[in-house]
């Protein structure tokens, strides 16, 4: 949620057509949007350009008076006006499109319209801003403070234009109230305006951008002086296999990765599975089981009913796409779960798993989800469109040229295999959101005196492990009513 001055407030009319159509026919001609190249990057423009024109929405290379909603990521007001100031020669004064967060762009193209601007599409969200830099600065307690205030204030039936609008409302800090009511009274915040500009938050964004690549890390090279990806790909750093690929494929792996992706992928998987296991169960987790239509990367659960059967499997399914040419990158590891049972852990879980990035055929784009694919398709390297370009090897010295006319996308891709046991359990904690399984497990902790994790929940109390099914009845041994997956995105 951005906060703006009311004196800057400005409502626009509700558009409501919906559905996809092909490149040029516009739906929405009344609305007009700029994607802000800073920041954003040229490689992910093109994708979210293409991906508007493509379900009718009207997008401007060039800013124009024809231009209604500028969109721009992870930039201030004050700093998107500056730029168009200077690139465009816009007058400020005489400025009237809306300064909006990449957020109102990814929620119009999951409606299929342009939605009515609301006051946390504005231009900026000070509190994700300051949470990004805590946890950049590994401070827990200011990254969960932030990030809380940030989720209420989202989920609020109301725009907030003054302080008393927010009598009452829980998990509201000194620190962020401050921040809220600077922005209220003068419609910027100076902490986040000069954050911004920080040249340690604008590299660490950067660097912790990179698969394979934390916190620490990325101050490491930070430290060392180095601040750019070329500079990275330049120096005599050592890399893992894993940071190594995260450099390789990294303007692909920026890109958000679409619902249509992840069901085709779930294709894929579904077909590799069953060759090896016919009754297998594989479901889609992670933000698009909770509703969302892009994410970072794509997660799935794999288990079956009877327990046991899943052994091994992992290990089968990963060998084959490989030789297939599905597999750019991979890091599988066994389930270690019987060696860490009786060790208090709420975070990681020990499940068999793979870390992969996949490689999908850009084409992938034009396509609609399906039903599952029959089998065989992939023995001729072809599922609905999605051509398997070439084997793994074939890519791994890729030149900047070749990025930019490469047919394919690579794609970040996490398979989880789950004893049935435990499989309401793993769904639970692999569905998300990090912030609603924080919560819960601390809600567990120290209300129902029990730990939860993605494998059990144990009763301190009764010194047992509570069995159950389905998510459900996890909800109802905790005492509470049961949340949707929607419902956990804050």
């Amino acid at each position: 949620m951005a906060l703006v001055p009311r004196k800057k407030k400005r409502k626009d009319p509700a558009l409501s057509l919906v559905g996809d159509s092909p490149v040029g026919a516009v739906k929405f001609g009344e609305a007009g949007i700029f994607l802000v190249e800073r920041r954003m990057g040229s490689s992910r423009r093109s994708f979210l350009t293409e991906l508007a024109r493509k379900k009718g929405f009207r997008v401007e290379e060039q800013m124009s008076e024809s231009v209604t909603h500028v969109v721009s990521e992870n930039n201030s007001g004050d700093e998107v006006l500056e730029l168009l100031e200077k690139q465009n020669g816009i007058c400020r004064t005489e400025f009237k499109a809306a300064l909006v967060d990449i957020t109102w762009f990814t929620e119009s193209m999951g409606a299929g319209k342009p939605l009515q601007l609301e006051n946390r599409h504005r231009l900026q969200d000070a509190l994700k801003i300051l949470a990004e830099n805590a946890e950049l600065s590994e401070n827990e307690g200011r990254y969960l403070a932030f990030t809380r205030a940030s989720s209420v204030l989202k989920s609020l039936p109301y725009n907030v234009t003054k302080m008393d609008d927010l009598k009452g409302i829980p998990n509201l800090g000194d620190h962020s109230r401050k921040v809220i009511e600077e922005i209220l009274e003068g419609g910027t915040c100076n902490e986040v305006q000069n954050l911004i500009q920080n040249e340690r938050y604008q590299t660490l964004m950067k660097f912790t951008s990179i698969f394979g690549v934390g916190v620490k890390t990325a101050d490491k090279w930070f430290r060392e002086g180095l601040r750019t990806l070329n500079e990275l790909r330049a120096s005599k750093i050592k890399f893992t296999k894993q940071q190594e690929a995260g450099l390789l494929y990294y303007e692909d792996l920026i890109l958000p990765v679409t619902k249509v992706e992840a069901d085709l992928i779930q294709q894929i998987i579904e077909e590799a599975v069953h060759r090896f296991l016919p009754s297998a169960v594989i479901t889609l987790t992670g933000g698009f089981r909770r509703g969302k239509e892009y994410g970072h990367d794509v997660d799935f659960l794999i288990t079956h009913r009877e327990e046991g059967r899943e052994e091994g499997l992992i290990s089968k399914v990963i060998s084959w796409m490989t030789a297939q040419g599905i597999i750019l990158y991979d890091d599988t590891m066994d389930n270690s779960y019987h060696k860490w049972k009786n060790k208090e852990s709420e975070i990681f879980d020990r499940f068999a798993k793979c870390f992969s990035i996949f490689k999908l055929q850009k084409m992938v784009h034009n396509l609609e989800p399906s039903g599952t694919c029959s089998h065989g398709s992939l023995a001729t390297n072809e599922t609905r469109g999605i051509r398997l370009a070439g084997h793994a090897g074939s890519s791994q010295h890729l030149t900047a040229s070749a990025a930019k006319d490469k047919d394919w996308k690579a794609v970040r891709v996490d398979l989880v295999v789950v004893p049935f046991g435990q499989y309401a359990y793993a769904l639970l904690g692999w569905t998300g959101s990090r912030l609603f399984e924080r919560d819960l497990r601390r809600y567990a902790k120290h209300f129902g005196h029990m730990m939860l994790n993605s494998h059990s929940l144990f009763d301190n109390k009764q010194n047992k492990f509570l069995l159950a099914a389905t998510e459900e009845e996890i909800f109802a041994h905790l005492g509470l009513d049961y949340i949707p997956p929607q419902e956990r995105n804050a």
